[in-house]
C-alpha cells in the first residue's frame, strides 16, 4: 500500500532521461509526473501542485529561466531543482539567484540525485512545520492559557498532560459552545510529541457533505464536476500530527463511516481514488450536543461513538466557575493591552459586579469578546459600566434583604449557613448552579458547604 508521500514533476525534454529518473524516483516511493516542454511543465504543476521540480535549463519552447520565474508567480511552494549540461552552468547559478534550490550536471547520477531532492524537500518541510508552528502560538496554544484556579479547571489541566504524553488517538471534546474547546484542541497538540507535526481543524456544521468529504480525504483531479486539480485533504497534510474535527455531532452518517475506518485502520481513500494511503494521525474531536442521545435517535453511529470517547473531556460552563471570572477578565485585560497597545490598568467596581452577576451564556467566548468592546471604548486607565455592553452594564448587585436583629442570646453561626444552603437548594428544586447564585457564591463553594452539611445526594 503507498504512503502519502511527495510528488515530483520531472521536466525534460529527452525521453530517455525522463523515463530514467521515473524509474529511480518511483522506486525510492515518489509519486512521479512528467512533461517535455515547458508549457506541459506549468500546467502540470498548477493542476497537481508537486513537492518538488526537477526542471531543465534547456526546453524546446522555453528557457528554464523563464518557466522558473513564471513558477514563481503562480505562487507554488514547490522547491525547484535545475538539471543542466556542463555548457550551461552559468543558467543554472542564476536559476538559484531566482529561487531554486539546487542544481544537477547531466548526466544525473542516482545517489546525488537523491541526496539533493531529500534535502531540498527536508528544509521545505522544515519551513512550513515553522510557519505553521508559530502561527499557532501566536494564538495561545499552552497550558497556562487555561487560565482559572477552580476545581474543575485544575482536573482539566492534569488530564490534558496525561493525554499529550500517551499514544490516545482519539479525544472528545464536550461542552457548550465558547467554553474553550479549540484552544483544548490546541494545546493537547502542542503539549504532545506531534507539536513539530501539523495540527489541522474543520468545523463539520461549516461544509456540506461531500465538501467536507474533499476537505478531510481529498480528491483526485476529476473527481467531480470542480476537482480540476489533485487536492490533499487534511488527514494527508497532518500526517504526524493532529486533526481537530469541531461540532462532530453534525457529520453526516456516511461520512462517520469513513472517519470511523481512518481511526481503526489509519487508511483512507481520496475521493475519486481506488488507492488506499496510510496516515498517523491523533483526531480530537468536539461537540456542544449530547451525542448519548443523537445516537439513541439514530443520527450518530454507536460504534463512531464509544471509539471517540476513548477519552472524553468536559469543558464546564462559565457560570459553573464563577470564581475565574476575575482571572479571566484580568488575563483578558493583559492581552488586549499588547495587542493594542494600550495601558488600562483595570476595572471599575461596578464592572468587576456586573460581570460577576452576569449569565454568560456564550462562556469563555462571550466574556473575551466583552473585554475587547471595553478596551476599545475606555477613554481612560479604567474600564467603566458605560463601556460594557447593555446587557452587562444593567447588571447591578441586588441589595442586601434586611436582616433579623441578633437575638440578645446569640446564634449559631454554622446552623444559620446550614438553614440558607437548605433553603436555597429547596426553592431551586436542587439545581445548584442557580442555589449558588441564590447565595453569590460559586457552584464548587456551594458543594462544599453541602458536603460540610451533609446535604450532597
Amino acid at each position: 500500500m503507498p504512503k502519502a508521500s511527495a510528488t515530483i514533476l520531472v521536466v525534460d525534454d529527452e525521453h530517455l532521461i525522463r523515463w530514467s529518473l521515473e524509474q529511480e524516483l518511483r522506486r525510492e516511493g515518489f509519486q512521479v509526473l512528467l512533461a517535455a516542454t515547458g508549457a506541459d511543465a506549468l500546467r502540470i504543476a498548477k493542476a497537481e501542485r508537486p513537492d518538488a521540480i526537477l526542471l531543465d535549463v534547456r526546453l524546446p519552447d522555453a528557457d528554464g529561466i523563464e518557466i522558473l520565474e513564471r513558477l514563481r508567480t503562480e505562487e507554488l511552494e514547490a522547491v525547484v531543482i535545475m538539471i543542466t549540461a556542463h555548457g550551461a552552468v552559468n543558467a543554472a547559478v542564476r536559476a538559484m539567484k531566482l529561487g531554486a534550490q539546487d542544481y544537477l550536471m547531466k548526466p544525473v547520477e542516482p545517489e546525488q540525485l537523491l541526496v539533493i531532492l531529500r534535502k531540498a524537500l527536508e528544509g521545505r518541510t522544515l519551513r512550513q512545520e515553522v510557519a505553521r508552528f508559530q502561527s499557532e502560538v501566536r494564538h495561545g496554544a499552552e497550558l497556562q492559557d487555561l487560565v482559572g484556579t477552580s476545581p474543575t479547571i485544575g482536573q482539566l489541566r492534569g488530564l490534558i498532560q496525561q493525554i499529550a504524553r500517551s499514544d490516545a488517538t482519539t479525544v472528545l471534546l464536550e461542552g457548550e459552545s465558547g467554553t474553550g474547546k479549540d484552544l483544548v484542541a490546541r494545546v493537547i497538540h502542542f503539549a504532545s510529541a506531534r507539536a513539530t507535526a501539523p495540527f489541522m481543524a474543520v468545523n463539520c456544521a461549516a461544509l456540506p457533505e461531500h465538501l467536507l468529504e474533499s476537505e478531510l480525504f481529498g480528491h483526485e483531479k476529476g473527481a467531480f464536476t470542480d476537482a480540476k486539480a489533485l487536492k490533499k485533504g487534511l488527514f494527508e497534510q497532518a500526517d504526524g500530527g493532529t486533526v481537530y474535527l469541531d461540532e462532530i455531532g453534525d457529520m453526516k452518517p456516511d461520512l462517520q463511516a469513513k472517519l470511523l475506518r481512518l481511526i481503526e485502520e489509519k487508511t483512507f481513500r481520496r475521493v475519486g481514488s481506488v488507492r488506499d494511503f496510510r496516515v498517523d494521525v491523533r483526531v480530537i474531536a468536539a461537540t456542544n450536543q449530547d451525542l448519548g442521545k443523537a445516537r439513541e435517535a439514530g443520527q450518530f453511529r454507536t460504534d463512531l461513538y464509544y471509539r471517540l470517547r476513548v477519552f472524553p473531556l468536559f469543558l464546564p460552563p462559565l457560570r459553573e466557575r464563577r470564581d475565574d471570572i476575575p482571572l479571566l477578565a484580568a488575563h483578558f485585560l493583559r492581552r488586549f493591552n499588547r495587542e493594542m497597545r494600550r495601558g488600562v490598568q483595570s476595572f471599575d467596581p461596578a464592572v468587576e459586579a456586573a460581570l460577576a452577576n452576569y449569565a454568560w451564556p456564550g462562556n469563555v467566548r462571550e466574556l473575551r469578546n466583552v473585554i475587547e468592546r471595553a478596551m476599545i471604548l475606555a477613554a481612560g486607565d479604567t474600564i467603566q459600566l458605560d463601556d460594557l455592553p447593555p446587557e452587562l452594564a444593567a447588571q447591578r448587585v441586588a441589595p442586601a434583604a434586611a436582616l433579623p436583629a441578633l437575638p440578645s442570646q446569640g446564634v449559631s453561626l454554622e446552623e444559620v449557613e446550614r438553614q440558607l444552603v437548605r433553603q436555597a437548594l429547596e426553592s431551586t428544586e436542587g439545581n445548584q448552579v442557580r442555589a449558588a447564585r441564590l447565595l453569590g457564591i460559586s457552584r464548587d463553594a456551594l458543594r462544599t458547604r453541602m458536603k460540610k452539611f451533609g446535604l450532597l445526594p
